[in-house]
C-alpha cells in the first residue's frame, strides 16, 4: 500500500507539473460580442490542453494594460488576447512597459481585425484557440510611438478617424461598413497637413493627406502591400506618404495607385526605415492600431525588432 500510494503521489505530482498557467484576456465589447456565447468553449480547449486557465474580462479601456503591468516573468506560460486590435494593443503595451517577455496567442474578436489576416489566424474564435493550442512560436516587430506602442500601424490623415471615431453598438451592427461610413462622412473635413519627416539620412517636407508607419500587410483594410515588400520581423518599418496634390485631377492617380498597390506614383513616398522623425504635429490626431492617440510638437517612431513572442497557426511560414 505505501509503495502505491508513493506511485500514485509521483504520477500526482507529474500531472500538475504539466499543467501549465494561461491568463485570457478577453474584452466582451468586441466586434459582436461574439465571445460571450464562445467564451466556455475556448476555455474548454484549453483545459483539454493541460492550461490552468484565468479568463480576466476588461471593463474600460487600457484596462488590459493595467493587469498586464501587475504581472512578474513567470506568473504565466502564455497570454491570450481576445477582442480587437485595441485590445490586442493594450496587451502588448503592457508587456513592454513591464518588459514581460510572456508568449502571445491571439483570437480575434473585433470588427476588422486586419493585421491577424497576415498572420494566418482564423476569425473563428474556436479556430484560433485550436490554432494557439498546436501553434509555433515567432517574434515579431513592435513600434514604439514617443512613450506609446503599436502593433501595425501608426497612421494620419484621411480616413485614419473612422476606426476610433465609429460608434462600438454601429460596428457591432454594421461591421466594416461601419468604417466606410464614417470615412464618407470625414471627407468634408479632409485637409493637408504640413509635416517634416526624418529617416534614412532624408529629409521629406510637404503638405500630406496621408501617412502611414505599418508593420502589417494592411493599413486600413484600404492601403495593402505586398508580400515582398513587408516582413513582420526584420526590425524595419514601411512608411507611405501621400502628399496634397496641386489640383484635383493629380488625386484621381494617387487613389487610383492605392487600390491598384501601385506605391510608384507622383505624389507618394514609399520607403522602409527602422526609425523616423516627424516634426508639426502638436495637436495632430493619430491612429495607433485602430485607437486615437495624439502627439507633442515632435514624436519619435522606433521599430522594436523582434519584441515579443507570438503564436501563429503552425501551417507553414507566416
Amino acid at each position: 500500500p505505501q509503495l502505491f500510494v508513493i506511485h500514485y503521489s509521483l504520477f500526482i505530482f507529474q500531472e500538475v507539473i504539466r499543467m501549465k498557467n494561461l491568463l485570457l484576456i478577453v474584452n466582451p465589447h468586441s466586434g459582436k460580442a461574439k465571445m460571450r456565447t464562445a467564451l466556455l468553449g475556448v476555455v474548454e480547449i484549453f483545459s483539454k490542453a493541460d492550461y490552468n486557465v484565468t479568463v480576466y474580462p476588461t471593463r474600460a479601456r487600457s484596462d488590459a494594460t493595467r493587469k498586464i503591468e501587475t504581472l512578474k516573468t513567470g506568473d504565466y506560460d502564455i497570454i491570450v488576447v481576445c477582442g480587437g486590435d485595441g485590445t490586442l494593443n493594450e496587451v502588448i503595451t503592457g508587456l513592454m512597459r513591464a518588459k514581460i517577455d510572456t508568449p502571445i496567442g491571439y483570437i480575434p474578436a473585433g470588427t476588422l481585425n486586419e493585421w491577424s489576416s497576415g498572420l494566418g489566424i482564423s476569425r473563428t474564435i474556436r479556430s484560433a484557440a485550436n490554432d494557439i493550442v498546436g501553434g509555433k512560436e515567432i517574434t515579431l516587430d513592435i513600434g514604439r510611438f514617443g512613450n506609446d506602442y503599436f502593433t501595425y500601424t501608426a497612421s494620419f490623415g484621411a480616413f485614419t478617424s473612422a476606426s476610433y471615431s465609429a460608434n462600438q453598438e454601429v460596428k457591432n451592427v454594421l461591421g466594416q461598413a461601419a468604417y466606410f461610413f464614417e470615412g464618407v462622412k470625414a471627407l468634408g473635413n479632409i485637409k493637408p497637413i504640413p509635416l517634416k519627416f526624418e529617416a534614412n539620412g532624408k529629409v521629406y517636407e510637404d503638405e500630406y493627406l496621408f501617412g502611414a508607419v505599418s508593420n502589417s500587410m494592411s493599413v486600413g483594410g484600404i492601403v495593402k502591400f505586398s508580400e515582398k515588400i513587408v516582413k513582420l520581423n526584420d526590425g524595419l518599418f514601411e512608411v507611405l506618404l501621400i502628399k496634397n496634390p496641386s489640383n484635383i485631377l493629380k488625386l484621381q492617380p494617387l487613389v487610383d495607385g492605392i487600390l491598384k498597390h501601385d506605391l510608384d506614383r507622383e505624389g507618394m513616398e514609399f520607403f522602409h526605415t527602422d526609425k523616423i522623425i516627424v516634426s508639426g504635429c502638436g495637436g495632430l490626431d493619430w491612429t495607433l492600431d485602430g485607437e486615437h492617440a495624439a502627439s507633442d510638437q515632435r514624436v519619435v517612431i522606433q521599430n522594436i525588432k523582434q519584441a515579443v513572442r507570438f503564436i501563429v497557426p503552425n501551417k507553414g511560414e507566416a
